[in-house]
């Protein structure tokens, strides 16, 4: 069993709770707009880290992290893509690809929204772990924490670390 710690848009913030609440995960996933290589460095040394780059990041982390990522984790085809959309509108980019080739788990971030959907038509769960960030519209930062066991999706938890709008020291 493999457990996920998946998190999004966090923009260069990094909250200390993180890392409590991904203390029993094997893995951490990001899925872009991280907003500098210091928090991928935290990350990285915490935890195995999987991610691609978002909308935000720059050339540095471009070079280190792809757009798009399709990896077996277990049983478990996973495609991470910063920008997707979601079951029903999926993004133009990516909606030739998904619906081609389907994955079993399809990751995206950007939208700022917590969405966990399954969808029917392609036999696909799809996570956007909203943002765990302090810049954008979102009124709470927010992560997802799940287990993978063969090809199973399990044991997943929504995790709220309170409001955007904090005040950072």
């Amino acid at each position: 069993m493999t457990r996920i710690g998946l998190i999004s848009d966090t923009h260069g913030y990094l909250d200390e709770a993180v890392f409590l609440h991904f203390k029993d995960c094997d893995e951490v996933w990001h899925c872009g707009d991280f907003g500098n290589e210091e928090l991928i460095e935290k990350l990285k040394k915490f935890k195995p880290l999987k991610g691609v780059y978002g909308n935000i990041d720059g050339n540095n982390i471009r070079m280190e992290f792809p757009e798009k990522l399709r990896f077996q984790c277990e049983g478990v085809h996973v495609f991470m893509v910063h920008i997707g959309g979601y079951p029903g509108r999926y993004a133009p980019s990516i909606k030739k690809e998904i619906t081609e080739h389907p994955p079993q788990l399809f990751i995206t971030g950007h939208s700022h929204i917590l969405k966990i959907i399954f969808d029917e038509k392609l036999q696909c769960l799809h996570m956007n772990a909203g943002a765990a960030g302090t810049h954008g519209w979102h009124k709470t930062r927010t992560l997802i924490r799940f287990s993978i066991d063969g090809k199973q999706i399990k044991d997943c938890q929504v995790i709220e670390l309170g409001s955007r709008s904090i005040i950072k020291s």
